[in-house]
């Protein structure tokens, strides 16, 4: 087991990340990988060391998520755009966003999410297919772009422009997202993390929301590492560079039922 630990402790930040976009929150999808490490901790036989070590881990995840009924159930406190999410979420089609999720943003295979749901690989692909067009009927809106490397900003233009979305304009500083936003205010902001002038993504999405009211993040970065340390906030939704545009695709659907809305420290 001295093996899978180790392998454990480095699949754990994309369990998280894979958590949290499940939920829409940090503090749910963490507690739900709290569980899954103490479910293998106390039974290792759960942990399937004949498997991707990815795989595995996901697989007890979604057993411990499965079990619980993937709540989507509203509290008396839920309100504003987590409560609407969550009332979207309600009429999906079941096992439709994990496997989305498990394809798109964790990169798994048809047979990889097959393992990790105990289905076969055509019911997982049926999933997926399930999953882009129902949130391929997710309202339209306006998304602004925060990048600094032209070829990817018009990159990211394209793929948000073809599900339907209006790009409110790209800013390449954090000085220029914030007069962006002060003068079309997004309903969805997609930005990197480090800017052409040195200055920061985190703190420009931070200003905006401060001054603007919440609104879903999608962060796009060459080091997700740096973002999930489980050190304080950390965002729902988290992109990798290099990107397919199926991953931009299902994170813009997600990102628009979940607001990521929690801010980081830079």
């Amino acid at each position: 087991m001295a093996d899978a630990t180790e392998s454990l402790g480095q699949m754990l930040p994309y369990l998280r990340r894979y958590a949290r976009a499940l939920t829409g929150s940090q503090g749910s999808g963490d507690q739900y990988a709290v569980a899954t490490l103490e479910a293998i901790l106390g039974d290792t036989s759960v942990f399937d060391t004949s498997l991707d070590p990815k795989v595995a881990l996901f697989r007890v995840f979604h057993s411990i998520w499965s079990s619980t009924g993937t709540p989507v159930e509203l509290e008396d406190t839920d309100s504003g755009i987590e409560a609407r999410a969550q009332r979207h979420l309600a009429r999906l089609t079941p096992n439709t966003r994990e496997a989305l999720l498990l394809h798109t943003i964790e990169e798994l295979s048809m047979e990889q999410i097959a393992a990790v749901m105990k289905v076969t690989a055509d019911e997982a692909a049926s999933l997926v297919s399930i999953a882009y067009d129902e949130m391929g009927q997710a309202l339209s809106g306006k998304v602004m772009i925060i990048e600094d490397e032209a070829i990817i900003a018009v990159d990211l233009e394209a793929i948000v422009a073809e599900m339907g979305h209006q790009i409110t304009g790209v800013a390449r500083t954090a000085d220029a997202a914030r007069d962006l936003a002060a003068r079309d205010m997004p309903n969805l902001i997609l930005s990197d993390i480090h800017l052409a002038d040195d200055s920061s993504g985190i703190d420009a999405v931070n200003d905006i929301l401060a001054e603007h009211g919440d609104v879903p993040v999608i962060f796009i970065t060459a080091y997700p590492e740096r973002l999930l340390t489980g050190e304080g906030p950390e965002p729902a939704f988290l992109i990798s560079k290099p990107y397919a545009p199926e991953q931009v695709r299902s994170a813009v659907s997600q990102a628009m039922f979940f607001a990521s809305t929690e801010t980081l420290k830079a």
